[in-house]
């Protein structure tokens, strides 16, 4: 099966600096993959240029004359930018031109924007942004991690089988697990709309294991982490600075003086292991899960090859046929809903 993916390749800090090449690149390495280059047409043709590439069978652009800029109000951006490439490339996968689109660009627009052209799947009250990131045990699917600070019971169940479909899926594992942020493990613990989670999710069928608290995240104490949108980003984000702070006081330590140098010289192979185990651009990718289409968002600061795991994740989900998943899951809980409405 041939997957067609398009691109807003105008989004991020860098736009077709990243873009452009790393689709070139992951077009090379990936021959069932084909790709839609969306924005300023002028602007691509120079950066190809610049790559000495052209268009061809699996490589086009498709013009787009506005951009939403990285600090554009979502509401702005939905109104009043009806060409930009962000919207064109959401409406490439609407028509059937594309099977999913990849941004950079401003998370708020993008889920704004993809939910007013995509709409959710049938059951799904809102999308909620989906990431894997490094455990002890490989990885963990944590969600949500923004795209909604309040959350009732039934949207945090919902998240919860959008995550184990995804996992299920993407990284075959039959059965997943499910935990739900909390501050204890113990049932009684949290407030009123996580106990009613729980009892949800343990009458749900998924393999729900219980609370979880912050510290089990990075354990890998289950699969699937279920959360609301503002802890969920709280959670992100405290990572993202502590793991910045550790590799800050690493190198300053290995700089000290001629002895922690050498110290550095003969650990070298060690750190290296260390930092490609956890480099966030191997994890670079948050799925914009419950939209009628697959919809992924790479980090705006990416660079090409940070970029190419972000396109790597959007043809994982169409090739596992994620969304099929989550439709069947969610009739199984909400029988009015039929799955063949995914499609």
């Amino acid at each position: 099966m041939d997957i067609t993916v398009a691109i807003d390749a105008m989004g991020g800090d860098h736009g077709p600096h990243v873009t452009v090449p790393a689709a070139l690149k992951f077009l090379s390495e990936n021959p069932e993959v084909n790709i839609i280059l969306v924005g300023l047409q002028d602007a691509l043709e120079v950066e190809l240029k610049a790559h000495r590439a052209t268009i061809g069978p699996r490589l086009r652009i498709h013009h787009a004359s506005e951009v939403v800029a990285m600090d554009e109000s979502p509401a702005l951006a939905l109104k009043s930018k009806k060409d930009s490439s962000m919207r064109v490339a959401a409406n490439l996968i609407k028509t059937g031109e594309a099977h999913a689109c990849v941004s950079a660009g401003n998370t708020g627009a993008l889920m704004a924007i993809s939910r007013f052209v995509l709409k959710t799947l049938p059951g799904i009250e809102r999308p909620a942004i989906a990431k894997l990131m490094p455990s002890m045990r490989g990885s963990v699917c944590m969600l949500d991690l923004g795209a909604n600070v309040d959350c009732s019971p039934e949207q945090l169940l919902q998240f919860g089988i959008m995550g184990a479909m995804l996992v299920s899926a993407v990284h075959h594992k039959s059965n997943p697990t499910v935990g739900l942020l909390n501050i204890g493990s113990e049932e009684i613990k949290g407030n009123e709309v996580v106990k009613q989670a729980g009892e949800l999710l343990r009458k749900s069928g998924l393999n729900y294991a219980g609370n979880v608290e912050g510290n089990d995240i990075y354990l890998g104490t289950t699969d699937v982490v279920v959360c609301d949108g503002f802890t969920g980003n709280v959670a992100l984000k405290t990572s993202e600075g502590l793991a910045k702070m550790v590799g800050t006081f690493l190198s300053e330590e290995f700089k000290r003086n001629v002895y922690s140098k050498l110290a550095g010289v003969i650990a070298f192979p060690v750190l290296q292991s260390f930092k490609d185990r956890v480099d966030s651009r191997r994890y670079n990718g948050a799925s914009l899960l419950g939209l009628r289409g697959v919809v992924v968002k790479s980090h705006g600061g990416a660079d090409e090859f940070a970029f190419r795991y972000a396109l790597g994740q959007a043809v994982e989900e169409v090739r596992n046929k994620v969304l099929h998943r989550i439709a069947e899951k969610i009739a199984e809980q909400i029988p009015s809903h039929p799955p063949e409405a995914a499609d």
